[in-house]
């Protein structure tokens, strides 16, 4: 079978950074290409020339498109899709509307992030539910045959991160919405660095909520998150706060739920924002999700190679399947400080801390490591440059 193809030249042009910066830093924050950049401001001057109501009004179906967009980059329906300014905020939400009980218990991966894992702490200090880091297999990705192990009719919650911050490991998360599939336990997947880095289909992976951000592989605009929930979920639970945006006040003593997903959205939103989400949306669907997925992971295995075979760097993903995030540690230095170095030397790379995914770290003996996360719209030279940078550092 034929491997499909991009045209990197017409993607480097939509996004001019690429001209004079190596930006490997995908994982943090991505680079917006043109028509995602020119439609936040496009709406941000017709705010300026029409006023914010008057603009919105003007812009109305283009906003509803925006769940058209979003919801066939997913493979979901429109009325499954929330905005949220954040996927961390889009992620509470649903995390806040599962209805727990004393005794209920979650199941989790070790290489949870942890603004999640601080939410089930935070969970247990008002309900007595138990939380259960699911072993990983010999590979480092979370055991399906654990899971299906652990899984009961006690178990509320099954949350798992898909691709971790700290490294390019990719969870099973189809083996595990299966497994899940067949139990009372709801499925929540973090995708905030699966979406818009490699095809991803919410019936495939028989997810009941999804979570992802805007701002990193997607490359959307920062300050921009969804959250798909799913139909037999969407049956069930009732966001934490409401206003008349996602509920309308029926009587002095009675309100009623919006039937979509925009139950779980306010009134007030930033619409430059969300419009520059769903053109990130048409871009990464125009450019293809398979074809995005098959480079960036070539380039992946480029770069970790190459630093496999430098002397004093040792490359620690995990995973059967491994993305677009390569992380390492370089005999002699600490992340931030190299971080640091190639930005003067105009090269975005990044670090990840124990802080950020303790479990895992702690059980690998790890306290920090660097991150290069590269994108379809970076090169083969590219990679090589960022080899020699890293090992001219050492």
């Amino acid at each position: 079978m034929n491997q499909p193809t991009l045209d990197i030249e017409a993607l480097r042009a939509d996004t001019p950074a690429t001209a004079a910066l190596l930006h490997a830093n995908n994982a943090g924050s991505s680079l917006q290409p043109r028509p995602v950049t020119e439609t936040v401001l496009n709406y941000l001057a017709l705010e300026q020339r029409r006023g914010g109501y008057e603009a919105a009004i003007e812009r109305q179906a283009e906003r509803a498109a925006v769940y058209d967009d979003v919801a066939h980059l997913i493979g979901a329906q429109p009325h499954q899709i929330a905005i949220s300014d954040s996927a961390t905020r889009a992620w509470n939400l649903a995390f806040a509307a599962v209805p727990f009980q004393p005794g209920d218990r979650i199941l989790t991966s070790t290489s949870e992030y942890a603004s999640n894992y601080i939410a089930f702490l935070q969970l247990q200090e008002r309900v007595p539910v138990t939380v259960t880091p699911v072993p990983n297999d010999e590979t480092g990705q979370l055991s399906v045959r654990a899971l299906a192990n652990l899984l009961d009719d006690r178990v509320r919650l099954v949350a798992v991160t898909h691709i971790p911050t700290n490294g390019g490991l990719v969870n099973p998360a189809a083996a595990i919405g299966e497994v899940v599939a067949d139990s009372p336990a709801l499925f929540l997947l973090d995708a905030c660095q699966s979406v818009g880095q490699m095809p991803i289909d919410v019936r495939e992976l028989k997810v009941d909520l999804l979570t992802t951000t805007g701002r990193k592989y997607l490359r959307g605009p920062r300050g921009t998150g969804l959250l798909y929930v799913g139909d037999i979920a969407l049956e069930t639970l009732k966001p934490p706060v409401s206003d008349l945006f996602g509920a309308q006040w029926t009587a002095r003593d009675s309100y009623t739920l919006r039937a979509d997903a925009r139950r779980f959205e306010l009134y007030e939103s930033n619409i430059a924002a969300t419009l520059g989400l769903g053109a990130a949306a048409r871009y990464a669907t125009e450019v293809g999700l398979r074809a995005s997925w098959s480079r960036i992971r070539s380039l992946a295995g480029r770069l970790r190679e190459a630093l496999t075979a430098e002397p004093g760097i040792t490359v620690v993903d995990q995973g059967q399947v491994q993305a677009g995030i390569v992380t390492f540690t370089v005999h002699g230095w600490q992340p931030p400080a190299l971080v640091e170095q190639l930005r003067s030397r105009n090269i975005n790379i990044w670090h990840s801390t124990v802080e950020s995914t303790r479990i895992d770290m702690e059980e690998r003996g790890l306290q920090s490591v660097v991150r290069a996360s590269v994108h379809y719209f970076n090169t083969e030279q590219e990679v090589d440059r960022l080899v020699e940078a890293i090992g001219s550092a050492r």
